[in-house]
């Protein structure tokens, strides 16, 4: 795409996410260097939000973005004027960090052949129906893939966050790297030990994570712990901190639960190999829920905080990477940050930032490459063998990366199973 003027919408402009993504953004736009520079230089930048931020919030923030902002208050459910932002802006981008219906936003932009970004999928009438308990992830993807053939006026990259997103251009890189080995399972991992340094501040009744505690539970307490094998979801009936695995990144150890995640359903699909995300999250919050598990539902009912540094120093950090497991040996990469690097340079927390980097990874690559028409995930749009920098542009603001190999293997899931 050439460096022309373009208008840019970001939905949900005044969230978590949105904030790490504006925060990337003003950097990249004061960087001459930066490869959207030239097109980030002379966009105009529609932030659109049902409940927006004050004019400070941005200025404060994105300061030298900030003269190209223009803000909208927007209910997103209301389609018609959607499209009429759409066309009124002469909208070319959309980012979509918010929690609008994903197919909807698609059939949006694809009536007026606008490109689309976003980290993951979203869909309302999957979170009203109260029967879909324990495989709301799997009904929500289902529905997507239904219909996502038709999306054929527009170009989309959907799921780019870090995870999903940046984790399968991490599993591409390894298997690039090892064409001779077949890997007999590909586990995501992520190890996020981000908490307030003083104890003292934590609330009783409350729940802590480093991002959306709405759909952190969604994933720890109202779903099945899921893996694909065969290129097929299985699920325990259980509940997910019931039981841990066991993850081993050279002198990193620990022990996560497994949980539904989308970039397992996709590249469940790409070998016939294992396929599962296992995450740990605090001791804090891992405690507070294994203390309720025989009524997690009550959980529900308590108070959502996101630990931010902004309202205290927060210790820790969050490790997001992947475990190819072969016959007799593991290869891994993975990316760590810690808040106390990230907030004084981008004023958001590290697990935050990650998913950013993955969102201007999409950006640059729907903006500057030769992306065919169509919806993309991450690992389809690396195995279409169109020329794509994907992860030149992760690794523009995402470091460091760390790889190597355990000499031997810890096994499948089963093997790597233990009961809490």
């Amino acid at each position: 795409m050439s460096d022309s003027r373009i208008s840019i919408t970001l939905l949900g402009s005044s969230g978590g996410l949105a904030k790490a993504v504006l925060s990337l953004l003003n950097k990249a736009i004061a960087s001459r260097d930066d490869p959207l520079y030239g097109i980030l230089s002379k966009a105009e930048f529609h932030l659109v939000d049902m409940k927006q931020q004050t004019l400070s919030y941005y200025s404060s923030l994105a300061p030298e973005l900030f003269p190209q902002i223009r803000l909208h208050q927007l209910d997103l459910r209301d389609l018609k004027a959607f499209n009429q932002h759409l066309t009124n802006t002469y909208t070319k981008l959309v980012i979509d960090v918010s929690w609008a219906d994903t197919l909807e936003m698609l059939d949006c932009c694809n009536e007026l052949g606008i490109l689309y970004v976003n980290t993951a999928l979203e869909n309302t009438s999957v979170d009203e129906d109260p029967t879909l308990y324990g495989f709301p992830l799997t009904e929500r993807y289902e529905l997507f893939e239904e219909k996502r053939s038709e999306f054929t006026n527009m170009k989309a990259i959907v799921g780019s966050g870090m995870n999903p997103g940046v984790v399968q251009w991490m599993a591409y890189k390894l298997l690039q790297e090892n064409p001779d080995q077949t890997p007999l399972a590909c586990y995501i991992v992520e190890h996020d030990t981000s908490m307030y340094a003083d104890p003292l501040i934590l609330k009783p009744r409350t729940i802590y994570t480093s991002w959306s505690v709405e759909c952190f539970l969604d994933e720890a307490i109202l779903s099945y712990p899921m893996f694909v094998r065969n290129g097929l979801p299985h699920y325990w009936r259980e509940e997910v901190y019931s039981t841990e695995y066991k993850i081993r990144m050279g002198d990193k150890l620990f022990y996560g639960c497994l949980m539904p995640h989308e970039e397992i359903l996709t590249l469940g699909k790409l070998k016939n190999w294992e396929a599962g995300f296992v995450y740990c999250v605090s001791d804090y919050t891992t405690t507070l829920i294994r203390d309720h598990l025989d009524n997690v539902d009550e959980l529900w009912e308590w108070d959502q905080h996101i630990v931010e540094p902004s309202v205290a120093e927060v210790r820790g950090e969050d490790l997001v990477g992947v475990l190819l497991v072969y016959e007799n040996e593991e290869k891994f990469l993975y990316n760590v940050m810690s808040s106390s690097e990230i907030y004084p340079v981008y004023q958001t927390n590290a697990t935050y930032f990650q998913v950013a980097c993955g969102v201007y990874a999409a950006m640059a690559s729907i903006l500057l490459d030769n992306v065919p028409a169509g919806v993309y995930y991450v690992d389809e749009l690396l195995a279409s063998g169109n020329s794509c920098g994907y992860g030149n542009y992760v690794a523009r603001y995402m470091t460091p990366f760390v790889s190597g190999t355990n000499p031997d293997s810890d096994g499948l899931l089963i093997q790597r199973r233990r009961e809490v």
